[in-house]
């Protein structure tokens, strides 16, 4: 007889949970469940993913605390309405990034991105001491030398990372996951082909915001960051639809 120990049942239905936390997600921001309507039942939840009862309702309570459920006594669990999901959960933005359309998500997350980058840009500029201001400007160099876009992109976030952790602001430091997505939805959505003609251009504009940093000058770091952003935005907007 093969004992299996407490930790290894624990390991097994915590990654059962996760799959089944993964595949609901994706579903429900995918629209396949739209606002309001029942998920399936227990039952067949159970079925749908092979997994017992237990993994079943420890995914549903994952699911109602990044808030896209809702379960009510003898009704059932239903989709909330996507004003109430927790946008700032680090699943619910890669869920929304890899829909095909994502439409309101992308306006939405370039929006917030202006509230709040250019103001850690600007904290940044008010205290930002030499090695971190030399950080910055190393993954300048790192975007600008890439040889891949997946090299490109890993040095853009830990450059936009860095600015995040130089502002001293643990609320705006804490926002870099969303940062993250917003990249990585940018990297997923531009072509190939336009990497070695944008790789300059993009790793330039970050430069004009170490050197603002590095000068303690925080209107023009404010407003380089701002430039970033929204250059951004106009690649992604400009690259049509598969």
């Amino acid at each position: 007889m093969t004992v299996v120990s407490a930790d290894a049942r624990r390991a097994r239905t915590s990654n059962h949970t996760s799959f089944v936390v993964e595949q609901l997600g994706r579903a429900v921001v995918a629209g396949e469940y739209p606002a309001e309507t029942m998920i399936p039942l227990d039952p067949d939840l159970c079925e749908m993913f092979d997994v017992s009862r237990t993994v079943v309702r420890e995914a549903k309570k994952t699911l109602a605390a990044k808030g896209l459920i809702q379960s009510k006594a003898k009704v059932g669990t239903h989709v909330r309405h996507p004003d109430d999901w927790n946008m700032f959960d680090e699943d619910v933005l890669r869920w929304h990034s890899a829909v095909k359309s994502p439409g309101r998500f992308y306006d939405e997350l370039f929006e917030i991105r202006l509230i709040f980058e250019p103001a850690a840009a600007a904290r940044a500029a008010r205290q930002a001491n030499q090695l971190e201001c030399d950080q910055l400007f190393a993954l300048c160099d790192e975007m600008e030398a890439a040889k891949s876009r997946a090299d490109f992109a890993v040095a853009d976030y830990e450059f936009h990372k860095q600015v995040l952790r130089i502002s001293g602001n643990r609320f705006l430091r804490s926002l870099g996951d969303m940062v993250q997505t917003a990249l990585y939805s940018l990297f997923l959505m531009e072509k190939e082909e336009n990497f070695p003609t944008t790789r300059a251009d993009v790793a330039g504009n970050h430069r004009a915001i170490a050197r603002a940093i590095a000068s303690g000058l925080p209107e023009l770091a404010e407003e380089a960051m701002r430039k970033v952003i929204r250059d951004g935005r106009e690649r992604t907007s400009a690259t049509p639809a598969e």
